[in-house]
């Protein structure tokens, strides 16, 4: 696999965020349109084919148009995505929610979980480092294509009973980094090839534990990698109060 040119680096770019917003395989023609690439959809073509050849892309059988790999996904998560800054205003929100709870630890992440739910519109779980679960917004999956598999849907729901396989997954992020990303096949879960898990670590002195979000693995990203990063750092910080 070679270095991505200017070009496919902003085709892929292209699709990703296509892919992302839409949930749909994408086509060179609405690309060219929709983002203004400075390409013939025939160059654009031949350039999703050259990304299919290396990886990054794939073509699924139903559709002319193609999806990311889950290379594709890694690639833009590390060199192609720019976060977003979590709205002061909604920092401001959470942290009500989650500082009247700050003497109960378990009330605390119960609520940590349905605030990460609220604001991500995705499946939000806590677990502390004793395992104690806590989660919200498990029917919030549903919205998505993704989980219409009832074998996806079923490996999500067998994870909310067994906090063992929950830890075990997490356990898989060895890096030093404030906030981690499993895709799919990274996991080693069967069925969980379409979702995707964002968490980070959080640690107060007192109590320890893990925050996350579980969705499609066309999340996004952007957005809730930085506020899964403010849920880890509020938690060590309310959780001081203990």
């Amino acid at each position: 696999m070679g270095e991505l040119s200017e070009r496919q680096t902003q085709i892929l770019k292209a699709v990703t965020n296509e892919y992302i917003e839409s949930g749909d395989p994408v086509g060179s023609e609405n690309l060219v349109e929709k983002y203004n690439l400075n390409y013939s959809p025939a160059t654009v073509r031949n350039e999703m084919v050259h990304l299919t050849e290396d990886g990054f892309l794939q073509k699924l059988h139903t559709s002319a148009g193609r999806i990311p790999t889950p290379l594709g996904l890694r690639y833009y998560i590390s060199h192609l995505m720019k976060e977003k800054e979590v709205p002061v205003l909604q920092e401001v929100a959470i942290k009500q929610r989650l500082w009247q709870e700050r003497f109960q630890f378990e009330q605390l992440l119960r609520q940590a979980a349905l605030a990460l739910a609220d604001v991500t519109s995705n499946l939000g779980l806590a677990l502390s480092s004793e395992g104690y679960l806590a989660h919200a917004g498990a029917v919030k999956v549903l919205d998505y294509p993704e989980f219409y598999d009832i074998e996806v849907t079923r490996t999500v729901l067998n994870l909310l009973d067994h906090q063992d396989l929950l830890q075990e997954l997490f356990a898989k992020a060895i890096s030093d980094a404030d906030v981690h990303i499993l895709l799919g096949e990274e996991t080693s879960l069967s069925n969980f090839e379409p979702c995707g898990v964002v968490f980070s670590r959080f640690d107060s002195g007192k109590h320890s534990g893990t925050i996350s979000v579980l969705g499609p693995s066309r999340m996004k990203f952007d957005e809730i990698v930085p506020i899964v990063r403010y849920f880890g750092k509020l938690l060590g910080e309310v959780g001081r109060e203990w």
